[in-house]
């Protein structure tokens, strides 16, 4: 505090003939170089903090203001040079200002005893009523919380995880709120218990109550008009608008909420859009995507999700509380109308359609339709493979993350064969070959696998696209050298999709083993295993890939001509899938709804 000094007489009866009053004029502190006349009409009470106020302020785009403080009741609180504050209905209480700020037209700002400022709670996703499953703090990630959940019934992990994440959040533990540098906060009625980091824009909100809100001034965060966000923490380049409510959640990195979207309890990690509808305990990892208003997202899990208008889950079958949930492995789409009975549990890449009752789960068929009437749930097997839709998106994704880098907390693997799809697939592939020898009835018209119906065409069909797809992940990862990569023993067998982290489940056996043991006992430390772990997918790839070949092909040892050939397989499998994506393109556009110059250029992509 030595560059604060006491007021000289002559500044005090300067403030006092400006309408200003202090319960203890010795307890305004200011800088050396202050002036008294950028201060009007304003009451001090408690210990008071004022930096120089000798610069203008941007209060609209190409409008500036002289900084100062004016019409405004303070009470501990200490405000830095060159912000302008001013119209403050209420009061300031208990707050550190930045500098070069804009506070205009506010109610209510202070902090009260024992704020969390959001950091800290635990709250229930996926289970409504369930215990809580994941701690809300500023260094959350999609992948820590997966994991969160994935353990969240192991004690021993559990309590670890809470004690790392109670040291990180006491290492920026401060007693009172804080507004950074340059942050515009207008025409909001209360601020209470939060933290807002540099840069950032509060313009029209109704109430922000015990949050924390991150970002730079590269990626700052917007809260626009009507906002209500109690209890949750608001990251890098997220935008939280129109009416839209927030209770106990965690909004990520470049993430947009608006259009009076309502959520409780509830995860929105990179690149999600929320837009009109409801989400309750739903964990929504990257690429989330829900622009309807009759849209509900309630105890699910979902990543590079897309909800169709009137999407519905259920998680109440009336007996024993909302207690049901549902997994929606990555890329899956519900269709219009679409409703799913949880629990359920649906494959990668998968598309849902119609009313979906029988507590399906098709995690072995990836890249499925799911089609069902109230009473009967028919899969199509590998059908979306074929699909424009998914080739659009499968390549939109990487474009569409606007994260800046230093804002890209959590790790996003874009791969959509990768050794966990392709595991799926394996598995789905010798499901229906296994129904075949079962069932085997050339005139059998349906089978039948955990309450699916799969018609026999879909059934042959199946076989052959998820064939198709073995070759060309196989042609496709030789094809980039990855046989001569560096050499290791982790990757083979299951793998585990951490909310767009994708890593052989050996390596987070090791990860909770070193959590449990405590060789990894802060978070920093977590998120450096996390990150090399997704630095070394090339490698554990390799592995997985080696191993694939042999047991398919029985190549404990590949030659050139091996490699080769498995090369040449590849090509040919991409080119059937290619042909085949642009049939589906030209069947929509001969529904007369696409103009021809989309065509052609989707088309162009293709090559």
């Amino acid at each position: 505090m030595s560059r604060y000094r006491m007021l000289t007489p002559e500044e005090i009866l300067c403030l006092e003939e400006s309408g200003c009053k202090a319960e203890d004029w010795t307890s305004v502190n200011v800088a050396e170089d202050f002036v008294a006349s950028n201060i009007s009409d304003v009451q001090f009470f408690g210990e008071v903090f004022l930096g120089v106020f000798e610069k203008n302020v941007e209060v609209a785009k190409g409008f500036v203001r002289h900084s100062g403080i004016h019409r405004a009741i303070l009470r501990n609180v200490s405000i830095g040079d060159n912000s302008l504050v001013e119209n403050i209905s209420n009061h300031i209480s208990n707050y550190s200002i930045g500098e070069e700020c804009y506070i205009c037209n506010v109610s209510l700002m202070e902090t009260t005893e024992e704020a969390t400022f959001g950091e800290g709670n635990t709250i229930s996703t996926l289970n409504e009523a369930g215990a809580g499953n994941v701690i809300l703090f500023s260094g959350l990630t999609s992948n820590l919380a997966a994991l969160m959940i994935d353990h969240s019934t192991d004690k021993e992990t559990m309590a670890a995880l809470r004690r790392m994440i109670k040291e990180d959040i006491s290492l920026r533990a401060q007693e009172r709120g804080y507004i950074g540098n340059r942050v515009k906060i207008i025409n909001t009625t209360e601020i209470t218990n939060t933290h807002i980091s540099d840069s950032s824009e509060v313009s029209g909100a109704r109430r922000l109550s015990d949050c924390t809100i991150t970002s730079s001034p590269e990626d700052a965060v917007y809260i626009g008009s009507g906002v209500i966000c109690e209890n949750s923490i608001i990251a890098d380049g997220s935008a939280i608008l129109d009416g839209a409510k927030l209770y106990n959640c965690y909004v990520a990195e470049a993430t947009k909420i608006t259009n009076s979207f309502t959520a409780e309890n509830s995860l929105f990690f990179a690149n999600s859009f929320m837009a009109c509808g409801e989400a309750s305990a739903s964990f929504c990892g990257p690429f989330s995507i829900s622009h309807h208003k009759s849209s509900l997202l309630i105890g699910g899990k979902f990543s590079f999700y897309n909800a169709g208008s009137g999407t519905n889950f259920s998680n109440h079958a009336y007996k024993m509380g909302p207690v049901h949930y549902g997994i929606l492995e990555r890329g899956t789409k519900t269709a219009s109308s679409a409703h799913i009975l949880f629990p359920a549990k649906i494959g990668a890449f998968s598309v849902c359609m119609g009313k979906i009752m029988t507590n399906p789960d098709t995690r072995i068929f990836p890249f499925s339709y799911v089609i069902a009437d109230g009473r009967r749930t028919i899969l199509v097997p590998g059908k979306n493979l074929t699909s424009s839709g998914l080739y659009r998106d499968i390549t939109k994704w990487p474009r569409r993350d606007v994260r800046l880098l230093p804002s890209r907390k959590s790790l996003i693997n874009f791969s959509f064969l990768s050794p966990f799809t392709i595991n799926e697939i394996l598995k789905g592939k010798q499901a229906l070959e296994s129904l075949k020898a079962s069932q085997g009835d050339e005139t059998k018209e349906f089978y039948t696998y955990k309450g699916c119906e799969i018609s026999r065409a879909s059934l042959y069909r199946g076989i052959i696209l998820y064939s198709m797809a073995i070759d060309m992940f196989i042609g496709e990862a030789l094809a980039s050298g990855i046989a001569q990569a560096t050499s290791g023993t982790t990757g083979s067998g299951e793998w585990t999709d951490l909310s767009g982290l994708l890593i052989p489940s050996e390596v987070e056996k090791n990860i909770i083993s070193g959590i449990n043991s405590g060789f990894t006992s802060t978070i920093a430390q977590l998120k450096d295993k996390l990150k090399e772990s997704s630095e070394k997918y090339r490698d554990f790839l390799r592995t997985y890939l080696l191993d694939l070949i042999r047991s398919l092909y029985g190549l404990d040892r590949l030659t050139q001509e091996d490699i080769d050939e498995l090369i040449s397989k590849g090509e040919t499998a991409k080119k059937q899938w290619i042909n085949q994506i642009k049939l589906d393109a030209e069947k929509e556009y001969d529904l007369g709804d696409v103009d021809r110059s989309v065509l052609d250029d989707f088309l162009f992509q293709l090559g």
